[in-house]
């Protein structure tokens, strides 16, 4: 398996980790507005301790997986662990995400990531995403054995999905989420069957179960750079209200040493990656739209390049901004 392959394969383990619903609104826990429980659930996935076991569908293919989190007094750490198909382990921490593959015997090492369930990480206030998102209460219900509330997330335009969100009403965790299209449609769910909040974690059951002795190593947390092209600067002249670039940087492609720049834009709660690299000729290059469970993407060429889009919404969204992007020489 190439260095490009194990990248690929490491960043969608952990990107795992996010109607036609009455718009009516309803109190919430305690009083609280569908947007303060959605802020509150945001800060508990960082600030609780918890060991859980989840289900994870996107498309036709349904993983389950342990997820256990810490927040000590060096910052958080959490291990996730797959408990179907291939056997890997992903451990995030403040600096670093470490993923590891016994199937072929590697060990992929990158900066660390955003969290990545389902609105945990938030760019904005909730309050500021009102513009482009109507947030209303939509009942109660009870997932895990836990009472929930139901909060309900539409987009004001086309150019994004909707959320709905299942929130334990006592520690404001989230237990279950659902990723819609314009029709209702899930397109990716996630779902807690166990979920226990402890007081505190121990460092064993943070540590991996596979012992990574010999495996290959590939370490790319030195190599993304703030990303200026030799051939020119990138920019995407359309993207949907809100959106704004959060990152900027070189990523290693393959073992030839190709580098790729990777741009990604977000409105405060959905997240698009923008790719481009040179064209490989002794790659096949399909054009045009293709998508995988709720992730839509977009591949063109442009000036010896491969610029393609990708993102969890819908596909006219990846679609407008691949055509929009340039280069300036």
């Amino acid at each position: 398996m190439t260095n490009n392959s194990l990248l690929s394969d490491c960043r969608k383990s952990i990107c795992l980790l996010l109607l036609q619903i009455p718009v009516h609104t309803l109190a919430g826990i305690d009083g609280l507005s569908p947007q303060q429980l959605v802020q509150q659930m945001s800060r508990a996935t960082h600030e609780l301790n918890y060991d859980g076991i989840f289900i994870y569908r996107h498309g036709r293919q349904l993983n389950t997986m342990r997820l256990i989190h810490q927040n000590g007094s060096d910052g958080e750490v959490e291990r996730l662990v797959s408990l179907t198909g291939h056997p890997r382990e992903i451990i995030r921490n403040n600096k670093s995400v470490t993923c590891i593959f016994p199937d072929n015997k590697s060990v992929m090492v990158e900066k660390s990531h955003p969290y990545t369930l389902p609105l945990t990480q938030l760019h904005e206030s909730v309050e500021k995403l009102t513009a482009y998102y109507r947030f209303s209460i939509s009942g109660q219900d009870r997932v895990a054995g836990i009472e929930a509330t139901i909060v309900t997330i539409q987009p004001n335009d086309n150019y994004r999905y909707g959320y709905q969100l299942w929130i334990d009403n006592t520690n404001h965790l989230l237990l279950k989420s659902e990723l819609k299209n314009e029709s209702g449609y899930p397109l990716e769910q996630i779902e807690f069957t166990k979920l226990d909040v402890l007081q505190s974690i121990s460092d064993e059951m943070l540590t991996p179960a596979i012992a990574s002795d010999g495996y290959t190593r590939f370490d790319n947390t030195g190599q993304n750079t703030v990303t200026q092209n030799s051939n020119g600067y990138w920019q995407v002249k359309w993207m949907p209200d809100g959106f704004a670039m959060s990152k900027r940087e070189k990523v290693p492609y393959s073992a030839n040493s190709t580098e790729v720049d990777h741009m990604v834009y977000t409105d405060g709660m959905a997240m698009v990656s923008v790719f481009i690299e040179p064209v490989d000729l002794r790659l096949q290059f399909v054009p045009g739209l293709s998508r995988i469970g709720a992730v839509n993407a977009f591949a063109r060429q442009a000036n010896g390049f491969q610029v393609t889009v990708v993102g969890e919404v819908p596909p006219a969204t990846v679609e407008k901004m691949a055509v929009s992007i340039t280069n300036t020489n």
